[in-house]
């Protein structure tokens, strides 16, 4: 072990540009990955709670969406979307620095992640909605709200409020959840990290890979996920416990 040569890994230029970009890659993957799961989920968590007669096989469509991607594993969806998930032209060019491969990657990837995380945070919101009294709905239907005006004006805005601390630990399991994606491409943070450790004898001026280069590399990975989930996880405690004091104003 060699610790300056490994610590000299990272001043190799071009090594901490790379793997800033797949922290970038990384964020842009959660992002959108949780963006468009939040609407998703919406759809699914109002139709499970609140389709029924005629339009009840809306509710057994996202009951079995939910349930099928909810008991199952993200590593399995991203095999799936990677292999056979069509891409549109749009994404299949370069962009953002990455080839059209990587773009193919990136767009099929967030495709996986949406699946998966949409039917958590399906559960999630649907959790939020059913802590709303009912009383609300007759409320508004007697200030003359259409349905679709009550679940936009009323309902929804509350069930959010209601959930934001879960939603936020589920943006925290996202971004860790993406670190899949090491097993089959590279665009983000980990799979860049693994990238560069499997060429490290080319960095470290030594010209051999050393045990000190994984603890150093994978360190620096770590430090990274730490800083962004650590950053996130104080944000919901912070939000937690405005709550009560909000709640406790309010009484």
């Amino acid at each position: 072990m060699d610790w300056k040569a490994s610590f000299s890994i990272l001043g190799f230029p071009g090594v901490l540009s790379y793997i800033g970009k797949g922290v970038a890659f990384t964020l842009i993957l959660s992002v959108l990955a949780v963006v468009i799961s939040i609407f998703l989920g919406s759809v699914l968590a109002l139709c499970r709670n609140y389709c029924h007669g005629r339009s009840r096989i809306f509710r057994w469509i996202s009951t079995v969406y939910i349930e099928v991607f909810r008991n199952t594993p993200l590593l399995l969806w991203i095999f799936i979307c990677l292999v056979a998930c069509p891409c549109p032209k749009f994404f299949a060019r370069k962009m953002w620095g990455l080839t059209s491969v990587e773009m193919k990657i990136l767009f099929r990837a967030v495709v996986a992640l949406v699946l998966f995380e949409s039917s958590i945070i399906a559960e999630i919101i649907r959790g939020g909605l059913n802590a709303i009294p009912k009383g609300q709905f007759e409320a508004a239907h007697t200030q003359g709200f259409s349905t679709v005006q009550t679940m936009l004006y009323i309902i929804l805005p509350q069930a959010y409020r209601a959930v934001v601390p879960t939603l936020l630990s589920q943006i925290i399991s996202t971004i860790k959840d993406s670190s899949y994606l090491a097993n089959l491409a590279c665009i983000e943070l980990m799979s860049r990290v693994r990238k560069i450790l499997a060429t490290s004898n080319m960095f470290n001026g030594v010209g051999r890979q050393m045990v000190s280069d994984v603890f150093v590399l994978f360190g620096l990975a770590f430090v990274i996920y730490f800083v962004i989930n650590f950053t996130l996880s104080c944000a919901v405690r912070r939000i937690q416990k405005r709550r009560p004091k909000k709640q406790e104003a309010a009484a």
